[in-house]
């Protein structure tokens, strides 16, 4: 059986006519009796007594027109919350982001996202940049921010705005207000990083790498696992560390956190919008892809 036929069992039982049911449903009342005679075919019994009274459903028939309602009735439903879905209404986007698009980037921009679509629900989840692909990867998000590309299959990387990520130290560290710093002189204090699997870790190491000096000669008494963290045990002197400037412009504008910088050495990285490679994205994805790129370039 097809929805078709089920549509015109409705519209003969309903109207208890064959050629009223043949105008609501604007077909021939030939390829209406053809119709229901392959559902009488398909099923094995008969769903309409045809009197001089009209077409009158058999105890069979009654059994169908309630589950053929139901059926249409999902199909119309259907086909409402496609509608929604194309509209943005009534729709959940779920997005995931690394530590420092996740507290920073994504907030910023929520509010015109929401003003803009105020019917979309956004759900963000967060973690480090590896895990964040494994949500995009198992279809957990629809898309994600990353702080750093990595080689994935099936992931899609497009670029969505510059960092620099700075050493920083803790206003009353020895080093604060010194600008002679030294890649060499950096073996002498302790380091608070960020866990392995974040962008802004694995960002710094590949800089350090490339200034010739290995992350591994560094003293790092602490990785955490959030930006927050970091910024709390540097401020705290406790070390110094590598963190985003997009995370600290407001303690650095405080006097709580200072900059050191380190001849021979600029950190910058580039945050990512990642997606399942030919995958298409939803009309609320796409919406926050555009907005995303509107305000980070």
């Amino acid at each position: 059986m097809n929805l078709k036929q089920l549509e015109v069992f409705l519209a003969v039982a309903e109207s208890g006519s064959f050629s009223r049911g043949a105008e609501a449903t604007f077909i021939t009342q030939s390829t209406v009796s053809q119709h229901i005679a392959a559902l009488e075919s398909e099923l094995g019994i008969r769903l309409l007594d045809r009197t001089s009274r009209g077409a009158l459903l058999t105890e069979g028939g009654k059994v169908l027109l309630d589950h053929a309602r139901r059926v249409v009735a999902g199909t119309h439903e259907i086909e409402q919350a496609i509608k929604r879905f194309k509209g943005l209404d009534e729709v959940i986007l779920r997005v995931g982001a690394s530590n420092i698009p996740g507290d920073y980037m994504v907030p910023a921009a929520l509010p015109q996202f929401l003003d803009r679509y105020p019917a979309v629900r956004l759900t963000l989840f967060q973690g480090d940049s590896r895990d964040i692909l494994d949500k995009v990867s198992g279809e957990v998000v629809e898309i994600g921010i990353v702080g750093s590309r990595f080689d994935e299959e099936g992931i899609s990387f497009a670029p969505l705005g510059r960092d620099e990520i700075k050493v920083v130290a803790g206003s009353a560290h020895p080093l604060a207000g010194r600008a002679d710093l030294t890649l060499g002189m950096l073996l002498q204090q302790r380091f608070i990083m960020r866990e392995a699997g974040s962008g802004t870790a694995k960002t710094v190491r590949e800089a350090l790498a490339a200034a010739g000096f290995s992350a591994d000669r560094l003293d790092i008494r602490a990785a955490l696992g959030s930006n927050e963290a970091v910024k709390a045990a540097v401020g705290g002197n406790l070390g110094l560390s590598f963190i985003s400037e997009v995370s600290i412009r407001r303690e650095l504008q405080r006097g709580e956190l200072v900059e050191l910088p380190v001849a021979g050495l600029t950190i910058s990285r580039t945050f990512y919008l990642v997606t399942r490679s030919g995958r298409e994205l939803s009309p609320a994805a796409l919406a926050f892809v555009e907005l995303m790129r509107e305000i980070y370039g």
